[in-house]
């Protein structure tokens, strides 16, 4: 139906005659001649429509409107002098019509097809298929379909094979909420829908395909925030015969592949690499944001000989207090500070402590620090006149994390963050147990089949606190995008760690009961790693919400406002799966 798409005449067409199909993008009147911008996915192409030329088409323009799909056949003409577009490829060129013809009319579009003002999003989401004509979302889109292409092109001349897996499986415990599916052919019963491909990747190793990969729709019934949707896609990757830095250098490569062929950008690898307890130390985040310093410190041996009670109290239960030095941050407000407070009580703090530097250290609890403290605390802090201490208090994991995300608040209040920077960092050495208050216990970390590491390992029975694990977790600029560990294959070591969280083999074959079988006919030493696509795709185009880069998600609520799903039970299907409701 057309010889060109409306993203590619140039001066080289001049004097051609071509056809080119499109939608009405806009449309001028300039003294009886009309132009009309029309616009495909490929771009726009200025055509005119002169009655000198042709009346009968200059007649029918006068009447189209806005998102009119339209075929016109005409003579490219090199545009006057003065009135290129140097914005566009086309810019060069126009379009002189001879012939034109409606496709599709259009009633008014309910939104605005371009980016100057964005819709409310409910209208946004209800009339999806008219957002995603604007430019950025056309963008993103084609952002995520150069991606998905460069991860194959990559993953395939790795020698991976891209297999897929069921999306109808058995609950296992632990993990997301899932969702549940009705069995009608098994009355009682039902499927549950995978928030991973975890147990089967691990099952293609045991089948000897040696390395594979799926970018795959994963689900989770949970509560939904910016990075989180009911229905996610991942890039999921397991391989065979491999060690933890054989497995992270691959990635790397993969990451660097991605963003030269999308972004046109050269990433350095290797990738710096940190440990779980490095990055909370330093940063207070697991997946700490490395592009701005303001790095925490550990001010526990300082303000021991201080009076506050608040760091006495948690000093004597062998907590820590950590203090962030904000730079030029004694000009921050009363009330920007408060801001501060309450991201502290959000994050587990009772409250945040505060000192600002001018001629000498102002703040309600400066008076509980003698002088030497207090010099002491400028030393060790790096603190000079005009900077502004922050101090969080309280067992390890807790002042960190709390000051970490405190840090990053205050970061942004003071729009300390560079645009266009990508720092990757790979999180490592997470610890492989954690104290659970549900189970009254341990529980793994990650999940059970993740590998401790060998020179830790033999605290299992002594001491799970230090043991820790072959886990990994790819960081860009502050966002977790991918995780992953090696994986236990040897029965003895999976007996050992799951005595650690109070489970014999027998309690867990009756959980996982088709894997720990598999485990009985050889399985290779494997391990993995998956990404959160929808994370990676948000940040490769700039957007802080992954909704931005998926064609039709759901609002908070978990409801899809263009189909309106999710629908009330009609009595027949609940028959046809042998459900009632009450």
């Amino acid at each position: 139906m057309r010889t060109h798409t409306c993203g590619e005449l140039t001066e080289k067409e001049v004097d051609k005659e071509i056809t080119l199909c499109g939608w009405l993008h806009s449309r001028r009147d300039h003294g009886g001649v009309i132009f009309i911008d029309l616009r495909d996915r490929y771009g726009l192409t200025q055509i005119v429509f002169d009655p000198v030329q042709s009346k009968e088409a200059h007649k029918a323009a006068e009447h189209w409107g806005r998102e009119f799909v339209l075929r016109v056949t005409g003579k490219v003409r090199a545009r006057p002098k003065g009135m290129e577009n140097k914005e566009i490829t086309t810019g060069q060129v126009e379009v002189l019509i001879t012939k034109a013809e409606v496709l599709a009319e259009s009633i008014t579009p309910k939104i605005d097809i371009d980016d100057r003002t964005v819709a409310s999003e409910e209208l946004r989401l209800k009339y999806r298929y008219l957002d995603l004509r604007r430019p950025t979302m056309l963008r993103n889109m084609q952002i995520r379909h150069a991606s998905s292409q460069a991860v194959r092109e990559y993953l395939c001349q790795h020698n991976f094979m891209e297999i897929e897996t069921p999306f109808f499986v058995k609950h296992t415990p632990g993990g997301a909420r899932v969702f549940k599916v009705a069995s009608r052919a098994n009355p009682g019963k039902f499927f549950a829908l995978p928030e991973s491909p975890q147990m089967y990747k691990q099952l293609l190793m045991v089948a000897g395909m040696d390395r594979y990969f799926q970018i795959v729709k994963c689900f989770r019934d949970e509560d939904l925030r910016q990075d989180r949707q009911p229905e996610f896609t991942q890039i999921d990757i397991e391989m065979s015969f491999t060690n933890q830095d054989n497995l992270l250098e691959l990635i790397e490569g993969m990451v660097a592949h991605v963003f030269k062929q999308v972004k046109k950008i050269n990433i350095k690898t290797p990738f710096k690499r940190m440990t779980w307890k490095e990055a909370l130390d330093q940063y207070g985040s697991d997946k700490p944001d490395t592009r701005f310093e303001m790095k925490l410190q550990n001010v526990s041996d300082v303000v021991k000989n201080s009076d506050f009670s608040i760091f006495k109290t948690a000093l004597e239960k062998n907590g820590v207090v950590y203090a962030i030095n904000v730079k030029d941050g004694a000009k921050m407000s009363r009330k920007q500070i408060d801001k501060l407070t309450e991201v502290a009580k959000q994050s587990g703090l009772p409250g945040l402590g505060w000192l600002k530097l001018g001629k000498e250290f102002e703040g309600v609890i400066a008076k509980y620090m003698d002088g030497h403290v207090q010099e002491d605390l400028k030393k060790a802090t790096d603190c000079h006149e005009g900077d502004l201490l922050l101090f969080s208090a309280g067992d390890f994991e807790l002042a960190t994390t709390a000051l970490g995300d405190v840090r990053l608040a205050t970061a942004k209040i003071l729009d300390l963050i560079p645009k266009d920077k990508y720092n990757f960092l790979w999180v490592v050495d997470f610890p492989a147990f954690e104290h659970s208050e549900e189970e009254q216990g341990w529980a793994a970390r990650h999940h059970i089949f993740t590998r401790p590491t060998d020179d830790t390992v033999d605290m299992c029975e002594k001491d799970p606190t230090q043991v820790l694990s072959y886990a990994h977790d790819l960081v860009l600029n502050g966002v977790e995008i991918a995780g992953g560990s090696i994986r236990i294959h040897e029965r003895e070591l999976q007996a050992r760690v799951l005595k650690v969280i109070g489970l014999t083999m027998e309690q867990a074959e009756k959980r996982f009961d088709f894997l720990l079988e598999a485990f009985r006919y050889g399985s290779p030493p494997h391990g993995g790693i998956a990404f959160g696509y929808d994370r990676m795709i948000a940040l490769l185009c700039g957007e802080n919400d992954i909704r931005e880069v998926i064609t039709f998600p759901r609002t908070k609520a978990m409801e899809n406002p263009l189909d309106g799903s999710p629908q009330d039970w009609e009595e027949k299907w609940l028959k046809e799966v042998h459900l009632k409701l009450r």
